[in-house]
């Protein structure tokens, strides 16, 4: 359990509507004869109506504790993140293309920089479509567009689910991490897996301690493959990714003719399972301080688990997609002209490039976001020919 000491304590109005969100999840944990799956649990804790990280009104995302975030995006850290992604976007665009539709648009930055560097590039979109299911946060990201473009604001259009059908290019920065897993344990060489019951309470117990993991037998037939792959027998705790995976189906059956582009920090499977990780990736976000306790303040952090690409990769080929890139963000980054687009600006006028040219080696920095963030990209139906972002670096291979 994570030591409350050493995080910022929340309001009373914070430490209230955890405190409802819990009784929320202790009332499902009950009709559930007592334990839930890890994944339900998560998927409450993020999106329960009103009341979840995701569906209530925190401020999530953000440069430091001071705004009241959580944790830092790329397009919040500087708009070469945009201007460059949208270097990728215009390719396709270029293919007679006319629309683009972003999953999980945060606080509505990178639409109304891609938006703004797409004009610039002469290759505006007609119509810019936003898959949002929080309230709170699609008003935040409509103010972001009326502040930042808002000559292009009245081309964005929100939705709350995916169309039947759309033909375009579809964009989802750090999306996948924050769909729910589910949790496995292998212990003396057994498989179980690891969901959620009530904790047993000491008098001073606080709101993060009404909870607490409970392992279960997994039968043989239910193992899931990827996890009777993992030699030895030593202890393991790690994730699958049914809802990702699941969800890459539902935009394979969507998209016609386009692609999709998606950025997140994660693995190919081999590395994913490899035997030495044996702690899983399962990790939280409160206040730009990361720790390992999801049932500390439950709604007020956010819950993450990094990517399986293997698993994405196969999701969407099975969808009927054809796998067109992956690659590290740094090499993306870089093959998408980043570099040269911040020599845009005047090396000699220090107070403008210097912390301009901090930000994007934050994103390039292999101790930073360089490395372990990926891009993968999915199409159907467009030119063969690799796209820009994957010219050099290309690691399909490895999935």
């Amino acid at each position: 359990m994570q030591k409350t000491g050493s995080l910022p304590l929340p309001s009373a109005d914070a430490l209230e509507a955890s405190s409802r969100l819990s009784e929320h999840i202790g009332e499902a944990i009950d009709a559930a004869g007592g334990w839930l799956g890890f994944d339900r649990y998560m998927s409450m804790a993020l999106y329960a109506p009103g009341l979840g990280y995701y569906s209530g009104g925190a401020a999530k995302f953000g440069r430091d504790v001071r705004d009241g975030s959580d944790f830092v995006t790329a397009p919040e850290l500087t708009p070469f993140f945009a201007r460059t992604v949208a270097r990728q976007v215009g390719q396709w665009l270029a293919e007679g293309l006319d629309a683009v539709m972003e999953f999980g648009a945060g606080t509505g930055r990178l639409a109304a920089d891609l938006l703004t560097a797409l004009e610039q590039q002469g290759q505006l979109p007609r119509r810019y479509t936003i898959v949002e299911l929080s309230g709170e946060l699609r008003e935040r990201q409509q103010r972001t567009l009326a502040e930042r473009a808002p000559h292009l604001a009245d081309r964005v259009q929100w939705l709350d689910a995916l169309p039947a059908a759309f033909d375009g290019v579809v964009i989802g920065n750090e999306v996948l991490d924050a769909m729910p897993v589910r949790l496995y344990a292998r212990q003396r060489g057994l498989w179980h897996e690891r969901g959620v019951a009530h904790a047993d309470l000491s008098p001073d117990a606080n709101v993060g301690a009404r909870f607490a993991y409970a392992d279960r037998p997994l039968p043989s037939q239910d193992i899931p493959a990827v996890l009777a792959a993992i030699p030895g027998d030593h202890d393991v705790i790690t994730e699958t990714h049914a809802e990702a995976e699941g969800f890459m189906r539902s935009v394979g059956a969507m998209l016609g003719k386009g692609a999709v582009l998606l950025i997140d920090y994660g693995f190919p499977a081999a590395e994913y399972y490899h035997p030495q990780r044996t702690g899983g990736t399962l990790m939280c976000h409160y206040r730009h301080h990361a720790h390992p306790d999801p049932f500390l303040y439950p709604g007020l952090q956010d819950i993450t688990a990094h990517v399986n690409f293997s698993g994405i990769a196969l999701a969407a080929v099975e969808a009927g997609l054809t796998v067109a890139g992956f690659a590290s963000q740094a090499r993306f980054l870089m093959n998408a002209g980043i570099t040269e687009l911040l020599m845009t600006l005047d090396p000699a006028d220090a107070a403008s490039f210097l912390p301009a040219a901090n930000a994007v080696q934050k994103l390039l920095s292999e101790a930073e976001m360089g490395e372990l963030f990926k891009v993968i990209a999915l199409t159907r139906g467009l030119d063969d020919s690799l796209p820009a972002g994957f010219r050099a670096g290309d690691r399909s291979y490895t999935l």
